[in-house]
């Protein structure tokens, strides 16, 4: 037995025989500040012995920040100190210049 399944989504209403689509969950980036996909951004994690690492997956355990996959956005997140901000603590060059050599330009 098929029921009609109706949903209400921002006043469009869809219905059987439809495609539903599955709603995709919003980050923003900390370099732009520009909200997106969540699988078109890079995720950076501070685990709990206060690494920080570049989490592809978007699985690791941790606090996250959420970047676009640009070098312009790292380095406006680095000049504003997003990062630092976002994790609460001071970050050492070389933990940036390992995430300029993993973000593409």
């Amino acid at each position: 037995m098929i029921q009609t399944l109706i949903l209400k989504s921002n006043s469009n209403i869809q219905a059987k025989g439809s495609v539903i689509m599955k709603k995709q969950p919003q980050r923003t980036c900390i370099g732009c500040r520009e909200k997106k996909d969540k699988k078109e951004l890079i995720r950076i994690v501070k685990n709990k012995e206060g690494e920080i690492s570049l989490d592809r997956t978007g699985k690791a355990n941790g606090r996250g920040a959420y970047i676009c996959d640009n070098i312009e956005c790292l380095e406006k997140a680095i000049k504003s100190k997003a990062l630092e901000r976002n994790f609460e603590m001071s970050i050492s060059e070389d933990v940036y210049n390992e995430l300029r050599g993993v973000i593409s330009e």
